[in-house]
């Protein structure tokens, strides 16, 4: 797909998807992105957008509710005049041990992981078929792609991310008329999260067979292998450096 000139929205501006945005907006695309609490970060991406001379915008907005979903999606087209690209990466992770899941813990994961992604994506396609086209990114996770748990206390999260694979792949068999393609990236060990210790970071390392983090740079050059490509649709890429055949 071509990348100049089209517009983009990626639901989550810090860290990666800031790196995300900035790699688009240099590739001549102009770049949306959503944030819940953490406006600074998704301001300091937009800056970012501007300064390689793309037009930016920033939105609010709560993905727990389906009419912030559609309100997203539907923003971001209008201040563009058309959306080819959504990236959905927004995301709830958090550890819950099993005996205090109700379902005010469950929703407040897979309404944010999984059915927020359908959402926007439905909201999308409209904006896409319009264009002749487009692609939608979710993000699964390197546990979820392996197909088996590995941690306990993470029950709604696996399930979420195993169901954005299956939301990828059941959604590229419906819009591939249209021209949409529709992929995943599972990301594995990327950025250390913050307070991580050497002694954390160093167990990660073993545990990978490249024996590194990724980086921000690995998930990247992912997305814009799915946004560039033609002619993969429905896959789920593992960006995990070989942690899951380990």
């Amino acid at each position: 797909m071509p990348v100049s000139g089209a517009a983009a929205l990626i639901t989550g501006g810090k860290r990666i998807g800031a790196a995300i945005a900035r790699t688009l907006a240099a590739a001549g695309m102009d770049v949306a992105l959503s944030y819940n609490t953490s406006r600074a970060d998704a301001e300091a991406a937009a800056a970012d957008v501007a300064a390689a001379g793309r037009r930016a915008h920033i939105a609010a907005a709560n993905l727990s509710n389906p009419a912030d979903c559609l309100a997203l999606v539907d923003g971001a087209a209008a201040a563009f005049g058309r959306l080819d690209v959504l990236v959905n990466m927004a995301s709830v992770y958090a550890a819950v041990p099993f005996d205090q899941l109700d379902a005010a813990a469950w929703n407040r994961v897979v309404d944010v992981d999984l059915r927020a992604a359908f959402l926007c994506s439905h909201a999308a396609i409209p904006h896409m078929r319009r264009v002749g086209g487009g692609r939608i990114i979710n993000f699964g996770d390197w546990v979820a792609a392996s197909g088996r748990p590995r941690y306990p206390g993470f029950l709604p999260y696996y399930v979420a991310k195993a169901g954005a694979i299956a939301l990828t792949e059941a959604l590229a068999l419906e819009v591939a008329a249209d021209n949409i393609l529709v992929n995943a990236v599972a990301p594995g060990p990327i950025v250390a999260p913050p307070g991580t210790t050497d002694e954390e970071l160093k167990a990660v390392e073993a545990a990978t067979p490249l024996g590194r983090w990724g980086g921000a740079d690995a998930i990247v050059r992912a997305v814009m292998f799915l946004i560039e490509t033609d002619f993969v649709t429905g896959e789920t890429i593992r960006v995990d450096g070989g942690r899951h055949v380990k």
